[in-house]
């Protein structure tokens, strides 16, 4: 644990990374409308696949994936395929900007699992922080989510549980790449990923492909989706790991959903009232809490290096 200044610049990365992970709500909006969550979700890691996989072949890195292969796909489909899938699903009921929300409580998730599963226990605030940052789920659930059906057949009460599974998967992704990918290229762990992914999601993809011919903005929607908000986003992310370490990068969760709910109240007309905003507050302070982020009583919190 060391405290230091970044070298590199990287604020620019940091909001350029906030934005356009704010906008993959979006854009996935916009085409699970028409090709239905699992296609989303199969059609974004294909994209981002055949952004990423040049990259990787280019850089000499192909051996290394082919080694680990195994446990690399394991994480794709953890970490892309299963979440990716269950927010497409979620935004068929629920806004862009709920679902946002409820995307910042992945580094709480990962505290839990962390804690269960590598023993890495919280204590003290860090404990308190898990408390509150579930209270603010628990609030925020109790107010959006009903399992009555809408006119679609669908409920917000089954999204907003999608959405939480798809975080609790982010949670348990993180703690296996720590123990068992710990020391690969980030660039590997990235397109062998997505690739793991989009294998995993070839049949349920072709099995529920939309009967009917998809727009072209719908096309475009996935094409941003998979190249920017998946294939770029990676490469940025991994960059800002490089220069300011992993806890200051995790921190661009929380400034994701200002984006998401911006794009999605221009673009969508959709409404953000108070109640959405105060349990959002209670669930970033909670899981900045949990993640070690904010550290009470410290004027310099430390920077964790990689």
């Amino acid at each position: 644990m060391t405290t230091h200044a970044p070298s590199k610049p990287w604020r620019l990365d940091f909001i350029l990374l906030a934005a356009i992970w704010g906008s993959s709500f979006l854009f996935t909006r916009l085409g699970t409308v028409e090709f239905g969550a699992l296609p989303t979700a199969g059609v974004r890691v294909a994209i981002a696949s055949l952004f990423l996989l040049p990259l990787l072949l280019w850089r000499g890195l192909g051996p290394l994936l082919t080694r680990h292969w195994r446990r690399v796909f394991l994480v794709g489909l953890l970490n892309s395929g299963i979440p990716f899938a269950c927010f497409a699903f979620a935004l068929l009921t629920i806004s862009t900007g709920l679902s946002s929300i409820l995307n910042a409580t992945v580094p709480l998730f990962g505290a839990v699992v962390a804690w269960i599963w590598l023993k890495d226990r919280p204590h003290g605030w860090r404990a308190l922080g898990l408390a509150i940052g579930f209270m603010g789920v628990a609030m925020l659930a109790w107010d959006k989510a009903s399992f009555k059906p809408d006119a679609s057949g669908l409920s917000s009460g089954w999204a907003v549980l999608a959405c939480l599974l798809a975080c609790l998967c982010y949670g348990i992704s993180a703690s296996y790449t720590k123990k068992y990918l710990g020391g690969l290229p980030a660039l590997v762990t990235a397109a062998g990923s997505q690739l793991g992914a989009t294998l995993g999601l070839a049949l349920p993809t072709l099995w529920f492909w939309p009967k009917h011919t998809p727009s072209a903005t719908a096309w475009l929607s996935l094409l941003w989706v998979g190249v920017v908000c998946t294939g770029v986003a990676y490469v940025l992310y991994f960059r800002l790991i490089e220069r300011i370490g992993p806890a200051r990068s995790l921190t661009v969760t929380f400034v994701v959903p200002v984006f998401a709910v911006f794009y999605g109240a221009v673009f969508l007309d959709e409404t953000v009232n108070a109640w959405m905003l105060l349990c959002a507050a209670i669930i970033v302070c909670g899981t900045a809490l949990a993640a070690g982020l904010i550290k009470p009583g410290q004027a310099k919190p430390a920077t964790c290096q990689p």
